[in-house]
């Protein structure tokens, strides 16, 4: 394939990488005064990369779609389904940013940079079809995060949640190096289409040793259990728009590396992985399930509520099947729907001073003082927690299907029952808007940028987000029988 060829199909990359650098020139000319231009020129440099990546998605059948720069990069329906994912989840945290940090002393140019950058990363890593590409792509998207998790560098808990997810953040990176270096070792390659061809052949003892240590790391990017131990410190800590990213669209490369590097290098050693797989869906379901139902601090909460439906996610994908991978990206569809709309209510939960409201105290009566806004957090609790008609009930639905069309009927049963313990502190939620009585006066009004955020967010998981039963389907089937056909 010609450099031409493999240069158009990384062209979102590479749009993406210019415009950060230049960006970055201006930020270093302009200094912070120019942050909401550069704020406006990124997030229409990732809804290009979005309106881009669907148009090659269209065309992944066809003979424009293929491998790039050597078989290092596959431009497929897969990933640019995860693509367009991340460049639209990473777009509206943008949006609703730049209030919460000019309310905090100023808002910073260097933001929008660090979002791209992480974009490339992310891009790079759903795509990436060697494990020194993928590790390229994971590499650039985590260094940016560190930064964003410690950006309120005068708050010690944004400082102690960088440090943090850091610290183990290097950690994960190490587990993946050494699980890459086994691999490489007993298949001599690092490209997906030789280890699967190798794994063929011999599939040794050392050898499981390397997918074991891969998923790990992988499993560390996706706070699944038991990896997870960074997840509620780095969330609640970081700034609210910074734990909105973390919790939507580097989850969503994160699980788009897993199920990749799951479904092709490793297809052929599925009962090798699949008992991981399991251990970690039912693990998640159940310590994020539990880990919440004491929380009062509302963030730390969604961490937990994050780990839980990971665990659904993975259910999707230990069916190791066509509709496997269709209900992980469906489910992955929603829950960046859900996780952004809860996100961003928060951020419009301030007392009048200004200050962000963030326990559940804070939001005691708050139906009585905004009721809108109330009835928005409704709609996304009961979403989160699957109750029909809400959408949130397809995403559950789709992925138990797929497990027990694979013959994983008790793997699905034990996921339903282990879904009702975390109805309880989603519906906490709702007893504590509508029930108590209030105790905080809370800011009456939000910009527009918010309340446009969360209304699309509130309108996909409404029962008005089934007529996209049909389109998502297509479209999850069409990324799920690319991918798997590519092996």
């Amino acid at each position: 394939m010609s450099y031409a060829t493999s240069l158009y199909l990384t062209a979102a990359e590479i749009g993406l990488s210019i415009t950060a650098l230049v960006l970055l020139l201006l930020a270093a000319w302009n200094g912070d005064r120019s942050a909401r231009l550069l704020t406006i020129i990124a997030v229409a440099a990732l809804v290009g990369a979005a309106i881009f990546s669907i148009g090659l998605f269209d065309r992944s059948a066809s003979e424009v779609a293929g491998r790039a720069f050597g078989d290092l990069y596959r431009a497929d329906a897969f990933g640019s389904f995860g693509k367009v994912l991340i460049y639209l989840a990473s777009a509206a945290v943008l949006i609703v940013t730049p209030r919460f940090f000019t309310q905090l002393g100023g808002y910073r140019a260097e933001y929008p940079v660090l979002m791209l950058f992480n974009a490339v990363g992310m891009g790079i890593m759903v795509s990436a079809t060697d494990l020194m590409t993928l590790y390229i792509g994971l590499e650039m998207s985590s260094l940016s995060s560190y930064v964003l998790a410690s950006f309120l560098r005068q708050d010690d808990r944004s400082s102690e949640a960088g440090l943090k997810y850091f610290v183990l953040g290097a950690l994960a990176s190490g587990i993946i190096l050494y699980g890459v270096s086994l691999v490489y070792g007993f298949t001599g390659s690092t490209n997906y289409d030789g280890i699967r061809a190798a794994f063929a052949l011999d599939f040794s003892t050392g050898a499981l040793f390397g997918v074991v240590f891969v998923l790990a790391g992988v499993a560390f990017k996706i706070s699944a259990v038991p990896f997870h131990m960074w997840t509620p410190d780095v969330y609640e800590g970081a700034p609210t728009p910074v734990t909105a990213f973390f919790a939507s669209a580097p989850k969503v490369a994160a699980m788009g590396v897993l199920v990749r590097i799951a479904m092709d290098p490793f297809a052929g050693e599925v009962d090798a992985w699949r008992q991981i797989i399991i251990f970690a869906a039912l693990a998640s379901i159940v310590v994020g399930a539990l880990g919440a139902i004491g929380q009062q601090n509302l963030k730390r909460l969604l961490a937990y509520s994050s780990i839980n439906n990971v665990g659904f996610i993975l259910i999707g994908l230990a069916a190791a099947t066509a509709a496997g991978v269709a209900s992980v990206l469906t489910y992955l569809t929603i829950y960046v729907a859900m996780v952004i709309g809860s996100f961003t209510a928060l951020l419009m939960l301030r007392d009048p001073a200004g200050q962000n409201l963030e326990t559940f105290a804070d939001i005691a009566g708050l139906s009585t003082r905004r009721p809108a806004l109330a009835w928005c957090l409704l709609v996304l609790m009961f979403s989160l927690a699957g109750i029909p008609p809400l959408f949130g009930f397809w995403g559950k639905f789709v992925v138990f299907q797929a497990a027990v069309q694979a013959d994983l009927v008790a793997l699905a049963a034990i996921g339903i029952a282990a879904s009702v313990i975390g109805a309880f502190y989603y519906l906490k939620f709702i007893k504590v808007m509508f029930f108590d009585e209030p105790t905080r006066d809370v800011e009456t009004s939000s910009p527009v940028s918010h309340w446009a955020v969360l209304g699309v967010c509130v309108a996909i998981l409404s029962p008005l987000g089934y007529l996209l039963t049909i389109p998502l389907g297509e479209w999850t089937a069409q990324a799920a029988a690319s991918f798997v056909a590519a092996m």
